[in-house]
């Protein structure tokens, strides 16, 4: 996760916003991406009470009117975070395939567990629903009437996509399977194997 929102404050600070760097959030340092309630409680809860696990860490703050290129640089900025999530998953797969590691080895196993943790991080962040990331993609290509739904949606936040998680997470879980195996057969496919 520290990667990932480290990956959003520099590209906002590439794009012309140095909003996260004045906030400190321009760091790898894993303390100041942690949102007490994301981070901590909420997973906590969730692990306790048996439902499915589901956190954050702390939103980077980027101001998207002092970024270059309007809304195509907050969707720049948005996507940062999870393409360095698919590719620290493609890096380790092919380290594991280059390397020729076991993918049922001990070694292997948790190689594999990183990729399946990233790429699960990369298809939930890219749901197109506020305040994901996907969903300031989508607010870039979409028309006013889209734009003007999602802003008033968004005003819920984190809460509306924890709803979903907890109430949908059949739906969601199948839509991350499917994301998650996508991928990881395109990466079989990069890296020539059958």
């Amino acid at each position: 996760m520290t990667l990932h929102e480290a990956m959003h404050a520099f590209m906002s600070y590439w794009l012309g916003d140095d909003t996260a760097k004045s906030q400190g959030r321009l760091t790898l340092n894993p303390i100041k991406h942690i949102d007490p309630f994301l981070t901590i409680l909420l997973p906590l809860i969730l692990a306790i009470s048996g439902g499915p696990i589901f956190g954050g860490a702390k939103p980077v703050p980027f101001n998207p009117h002092r970024v270059k290129y309007g809304e195509w640089g907050a969707a720049l900025v948005a996507l940062a975070g999870p393409l360095t999530n698919f590719f620290i998953a493609f890096i380790l797969f092919g380290a594991m395939v280059l390397l020729n590691i076991n993918p049922i080895s001990g070694a292997g196993s948790v190689i594999m567990l990183a990729v399946s943790v990233n790429l699960g991080f990369f298809v939930f962040n890219m749901i197109p629903i506020p305040p994901l990331d996907g969903s300031r993609v989508l607010y870039a290509l979409a028309p006013d009437f889209v734009r003007r739904g999602m802003e008033a949606v968004e005003q819920y936040g984190i809460f509306l996509v924890f709803l979903i998680v907890v109430l949908a997470s059949t739906v969601i879980g199948k839509v991350m399977s499917v994301g998650i195996g996508a991928v990881l057969q395109l990466f079989f496919l990069i890296f020539g194997i059958s």
